[in-house]
Order: structure tokens, then C-alpha cells, then sequence
């Protein structure tokens, strides 16, 4: 006799259940340890992309008062009181992707773009005010990232401050113009920027009249556009080829551009397509510099989460209102007392 009892069949049915259901308990951890492994790493990298500038510390209390702030009924409820936001394009040629779209050899770098971003408060409006490049300031005393202070520096190009300074200089004399404190700092490098607009998909713009520029290389009809990463960067850097080649005609460029990357993001399903979601994360945060108040994968997610009421056509965008320099017909100063009144209106 074999010794198998009426219950055997069952009994082995239910060894081999179990097996199987252990076999499958250890396949799910597995995939469960990989996904939170890969998971993290995608975390680590995102966040290994930002360079922090510890803009707080190097300026210490000289500067504009903060606005009240509403404390957020819980620690969880995302921030949603106003918020102003100096973003810079810098024109470094650092690194091979940046000189072969920046073209050239020049060394250091300047802000080739600057925008002061004011978020209001719920942060489903919003308002940009882009500051000429070609302006003279009184460039304050900033303190070097080497060690030691600037000399305070009089009719000074505004671009000048990112050059000799930095991002905490550049924050220092954005200050100093605006009487406007700065919440956060974002920057962002050519190859960051190419690189997010053909993550997105590229973006459309619609052109008033020919671009023909030699310095960016940029050749368009007057009409609608679909452009890449790289076309777009040209029209962002494109002067000489629109209007009398001055950095304001540049600038409705980039205005029309800032329109047309939110009218791309709020076309995009990223929550859906984790895949997406993380080459637009990827190229958002390649080339990033930020304030420490923004410098992890984290703050910025939160920062983002917090605008998701604000729609393009809520987001208003303007010139800081400047005349020509009366020392000097290729440079702006600004224009009193409507430059005054706009950053009042900020405060």
C-alpha cells in the first residue's frame, strides 16, 4: 500500500498552492524592491541634475522686506501665496552642447534672458515682466562667489551683474532695480532649454514678420512655426534679424515663447505616460541652477503642483518700460515713474 490516505490528492493540491503562491509572493517583492530601487535612482538623478546656489545665506538681511505670508492651514496643503521668481537664461558656452548651439567660443557667461515671474496669490495668475539685457543699472556691491565683494558699479549693462557675480549678484541688482524682493532663482543653459522643448514635443509659435539672423542661424517666413529644441533656442536668441535689431524686438520673441511652452505643458497627458513624464523631468532639471529653496526634485514638484490653476492665458506678459540712454543711443534705461509703478504693483 502506498500509505495515501483519502485526503492526499487535496493535501498536495494544496502544497503545490501554496508553493505557487509563495513563488509569486517573492516575484511580487522582487518587483516591488526593483521599482522602488529604480524608482529612487530616477529620484536621485533628477534631483542630481539641479545645482543649488545658497542665495539666502550670501545676501544675508540687506535687502527688500518679505510680504506677509498667510500660514497654509496644514503642513500638507500646498503654498499658494504670492511669489516672485527671477529667471535667467544664461548664455554659458560651458560644455560641448552649449557651444555648439550657443556657437562661438566665448568664455563666461551672462544672462541673456531675464525675467522677474510674479506668481499671484492663489497662483491662478500670474505676471512676467522680462528686463532688457542692454539696460544701465547701478550695479551694487555683491559678494563673490571667490571670496571678497564687487565694487559698486555705475551705468552699468544689467547682464554685467551674472557676469562678475553670478546668481547672487544678479538676484542682489535685481533687488536693487525693483525694490522687489526675490522668493526663488531659476536658471536654466541653452542645452536645458533645447533639450526641454524637445521633450514636450517641440512648440508653435506664430512669427509677425521674416527672421533672417546670421548670429543664431535662425531663417523663418513670417507665419506659423512647429519648431525644435534648437530652432526654438534661436528664436529666443534672435535680435539682429527682427525689427531695429535692438534686444526688445528679442524679447517679444521670448514673450511669445514663454506662451507657447505653457500652451505645449498644458497640452501634454505627462500623468499618464510615466515615460514622458520623466524625459520632460529629465530635460527640465538638465542644466537647472536654483535657489537651496528649490534645489531638490521635491521643492520643485511642490512649486509645480501649486500652479496647476494657472492657465497661459492667465499669465500676462511685459516689458519692464524703459527709453533710450541718453549717455548712450544702444543702450535702455528705465522709464520713470511707469517702471517704478509696474514693480510697486509686484510688491
Amino acid at each position: 500500500m502506498t500509505g495515501r490516505d483519502g485526503n492526499g490528492d487535496a493535501g498536495e493540491a494544496v502544497g503545490r498552492r501554496s508553493r505557487a503562491l509563495r513563488i509569486a509572493g517573492l516575484t511580487l517583492a522582487g518587483a516591488l524592491v526593483l521599482g522602488i530601487g529604480s524608482a529612487g535612482w530616477a529620484y536621485w538623478h533628477l534631483s542630481n541634475n539641479i545645482t543649488g546656489v545658497d542665495i539666502n545665506n550670501a545676501l544675508g538681511d540687506n535687502r527688500p522686506p518679505k510680504p506677509a505670508v498667510t500660514p497654509s492651514p496644514s503642513v500638507s496643503a500646498l503654498p499658494s501665496g504670492a511669489l516672485n521668481i527671477l529667471v535667467l537664461g544664461s548664455d554659458s558656452r560651458s560644455g560641448e552642447e552649449n557651444r555648439r548651439l550657443g556657437g562661438g567660443d566665448s568664455s563666461g557667461a551672462r544672462s541673456d534672458t531675464a525675467m522677474v515671474v510674479h506668481l499671484d496669490a492663489g497662483r491662478t495668475s500670474a505676471t512676467v515682466v522680462s528686463i532688457p539685457r542692454d539696460t544701465l543699472v547701478t550695479r551694487p556691491s555683491c559678494p563673490r562667489p571667490s571670496g571678497g565683494p564687487t565694487a559698486v558699479a555705475y551705468n552699468s549693462m544689467f547682464n554685467s551683474a551674472y557676469a562678475v557675480g553670478g546668481p547672487v549678484c544678479a538676484v542682489k541688482t535685481v533687488e536693487a532695480v525693483t525694490g522687489v524682493r526675490m522668493d526663488h532663482y531659476i536658471e536654466i543653459d541653452f542645452s536645458g532649454f533645447a533639450q526641454l522643448v524637445d521633450a514636450l514635443g517641440g512648440v508653435t509659435v506664430t512669427t509677425d514678420e521674416d527672421i533672417s539672423d546670421d548670429d543664431s542661424h535662425l531663417r523663418l517666413k513670417a507665419g506659423t512655426h512647429h519648431l525644435d529644441g534648437a530652432q526654438a533656442l534661436a528664436l529666443a536668441r534672435t535680435r539682429h534679424g527682427i525689427g531695429d535689431g535692438s534686444d526688445l524686438g528679442r524679447i517679444g520673441l521670448q514673450q511669445k515663447l514663454v506662451k507657447a511652452l505653457l500652451d505645449q505643458i498644458a497640452a501634454q497627458n505627462l500623468l499618464t505616460d510615466p515615460a514622458k513624464l520623466y524625459r520632460v523631468a529629465d530635460a527640465v532639471t538638465a542644466g537647472l541652477t536654483t535657489d537651496t529653496g528649490l534645489d531638490s526634485l521635491g521643492e520643485l514638484t511642490r512649486l509645480g503642483q501649486s500652479l496647476e490653476g494657472l492657465s497661459a492665458s492667465a499669465v500676462r506678459t511685459v516689458t519692464m518700460p524703459v527709453v533710450r540712454a541718453p549717455s548712450d543711443p544702444n543702450r535702455v534705461v528705465a522709464e520713470e515713474p511707469e517702471a517704478r509703478k509696474l514693480w510697486e504693483s509686484l510688491r
